[in-house]
């Protein structure tokens, strides 16, 4: 298996962007670590998908990065910059300076093989152009194989807890300043 490419997508993968959003709403664990089900994004429309790539790909508020063998897609992260003042997915204000990754997925044949931390390193790197010193993100409680990757790659509690639509989440931060 050769090495997956990390990169940011291109505005023009909005089909691609769907399908791997897909792959990662068929995992096991999709019930406790995404937001959105497989029907509610089989429902949405290709404009839908189109936009997203082009936010992802262009913007200064958001970026998808994608792990790519050849022409399959098999990981992804996004990276939000919260506007000031402005609620987040779970109605929390942030302060200025903290980056969101949230849509972590790895397909399960490349999972421990480093890729998450090629992913995040891509995500973290983005996030400090754009002015952010740490990156938050959320973990359900009972996600303990997300929870224990989240800790190898530098999170930690902030103590911070919200119960969301699928149960308890912990809020995790690491600083960016030693990547």
């Amino acid at each position: 298996m050769s090495e997956p490419e990390v990169r940011r997508v291109f505005a023009s993968d909005g089909e691609r962007v769907r399908r791997l959003r897909l792959e990662a709403l068929d995992d096991p664990a999709a019930g406790i670590a995404f937001l959105e089900t497989r029907d509610d994004a089989m429902a949405r429309p290709r404009e839908f998908w189109d936009e997203r790539a082009v936010g992802a790909a262009l913007s200064g508020s958001a970026a998808q990065f994608i792990a790519e063998t050849g022409r399959t897609w098999v990981g992804t992260v996004t990276i939000l910059i919260p506007e000031p003042g402005v609620a987040d997915y779970f109605g929390r204000v942030r302060d200025t300076g903290g980056a969101t990754a949230v849509a972590v997925y790895v397909n399960p044949e490349h999972r421990g093989t480093g890729l998450l931390d090629r992913l995040f390193a891509a995500g973290a790197a983005w996030a400090r152009t754009q002015g952010a010193d740490s990156l938050f993100l959320d973990v359900h409680d009972e996600n303990t194989r997300a929870r224990a990757a989240y800790a190898r790659l530098g999170f930690r509690p902030t103590g911070a807890t919200i119960e969301g639509p699928n149960g308890l989440e912990h809020e995790l931060s690491r600083s960016l300043d030693d990547d």
